[in-house]
């Protein structure tokens, strides 16, 4: 079934990075924003590694996120897609970048797992020419990552901001 994207992207003009999604999960279609699966550990691991309290509101997650100059959107603007698989994914048609980038300080971006960076580079990079960093995927479904394994990970989101 088509989905659409619910979401405006996070960012203001002070946003210097920038990490993009596939497409929000069931869960987060219906708790109204990004990474919504009370098992997905984005919040937790931006929050170990930046110091902070884990954000629980939309209110506190965007106020953490802009604090912090993350930009947070996702690769897909539309698709048909089956629950919150992301293997599942086809008729893809991507968000526009290029509407958000001029607008901020956006120097680097990052890839919520290896779907989002293939997406990224297949609808996204011809347009855009910035290259992606792959970080592995804070959903549920990636049992091989420990939290510990996330958190050194991800931990490159941090070094230059």
């Amino acid at each position: 079934m088509r989905k659409e994207h619910q979401f405006e992207p996070v960012f203001d003009k002070s946003s210097e990075i920038l990490i993009l999604g596939t497409f929000p999960s069931r869960a987060s279609r219906q708790s109204g924003f990004y990474y919504g699966h009370p098992k997905n550990r984005f919040w937790r691991v931006l929050a170990e590694i930046l110091g902070n309290p884990v954000p629980q509101t939309v209110l506190e997650k965007k106020t953490f996120l802009l604090e912090n100059r993350i930009a947070l959107w996702d690769v897909i603007q539309s698709c048909e897609i089956e629950g919150s698989s992301d293997s599942s994914i086809k008729n893809v048609i991507p968000n526009d970048l290029g509407q958000l980038l001029p607008l901020s300080r956006i120097g680097r971006i990052f890839a919520n797992g290896k779907k989002a960076a293939a997406l990224y580079k297949r609808y996204m990079l011809p347009h855009l020419g910035g290259d992606i960093i792959e970080l592995p995927s804070t959903s549920p479904a990636n049992a091989r990552y420990t939290m510990d394994r996330l958190i050194d990970a991800w931990r490159c989101i941090h070094e230059e901001t």
